[in-house]
């Protein structure tokens, strides 16, 4: 069992104490009375600039970025920013040393979307995890897009990054579209962890993963956050998680059914992936395809 769940288990109101419910979970004490400490206004700060410079120079890595902060008057060295760019999880487009945080003993997939011909909806499907900036906090945003439409599958927002998360996620678009041939992530924890996997091999869908320090290799995903945070976030900046989670909501109605690409002969993702006109009826149910 997890660490984290372990310690979900021990109650105040349990007749054994707290030492010893530690001891019988193999735990530390002194987990179950820390509580984490949010980030400085000065980090706060800093990630909002690295963001908003990130979505305009996404190859910009830790020693850039660094020198950016710098001539813009903050006083920060590398060890900061390149702690700061793990807790937002990015990494620059390119090769560099270090992508999301993987676990190096989970095996990594080979890419397969190299010189294939994606001609279908539900051939590929790709996921991926962007930070979310606040004026209290960050929140983090995951998605699952069909790459042949560019057509959002499903999302949702949290403010920690879990397995669990991203498969709950998952699951309920395996329910409501067909399984894909090949889903394709980047080699972070979250997707090689055996939950994610285990979801994937259930349904026989072949698994993709993008190289070591390629971040282009999702970037159809990655276009799409640009999108989002330039055409929204930045312009609408949410006060709090609710306001958050409504107004992306609102967003990925009018990016799925309203907003026509231009890769996409100026059709929107919905008809594109559907192969007809679609109008949206609500957020609570299904679109309508007539």
């Amino acid at each position: 069992m997890d660490r984290a769940k372990r310690y979900e288990w021990i109650s105040t109101s349990k007749a054994l104490s707290i030492r010893r419910q530690c001891e019988l979970l193999s735990v530390d004490r002194g987990g179950f009375y820390y509580t984490p400490k949010g980030e400085s206004e000065l980090n706060l700060k800093l990630m909002e600039l690295i963001d908003h410079k990130y979505q305009c120079t996404p190859f910009y890595g830790v020693p850039r970025m660094t020198d950016y902060l710098r001539d813009m008057g903050y006083q920060v060295n590398h060890k900061r920013i390149r702690r700061l760019y793990k807790v937002m999880d990015i990494r620059a487009i390119g090769p560099n040393p270090y992508t999301s945080k993987a676990n190096p003993k989970a095996y990594k997939y080979p890419y397969l979307l190299k010189g294939l011909t994606i001609e279908r909806p539900n051939q590929v499907w790709a996921a991926d995890i962007t930070y979310i900036g606040m004026p209290t906090g960050y929140l983090y945003l995951f998605a699952i897009m069909d790459v042949y439409s560019r057509y959002i599958l499903g999302w949702d927002v949290a403010n920690t990054m879990t397995t669990d998360w991203c498969v709950g996620v998952l699951q309920t678009c395996l329910v409501q579209y067909p399984s894909p041939d090949i889903f394709n992530t980047d080699q972070g924890s979250l997707f090689t962890a055996t939950r994610w996997i285990s979801a994937l091999e259930e349904k026989d869908i072949l698994i993709s993963m993008d190289g070591k320090g390629r971040a282009i290799d999702n970037i159809f995903i990655e276009r799409f956050w640009r999108s989002y945070k330039y055409e929204y976030l930045y312009l609408n900046v949410p006060s709090q998680g609710a306001e958050l989670f409504d107004e992306t909501e609102e967003y990925m109605r009018f990016y799925n059914f309203e907003r026509n690409h231009q890769s996409l002969n100026r059709m929107p993702p919905a008809e594109k992936n559907f192969g007809k006109k679609t109008y949206f009826i609500s957020t609570k149910y299904s679109p309508l395809v007539v």
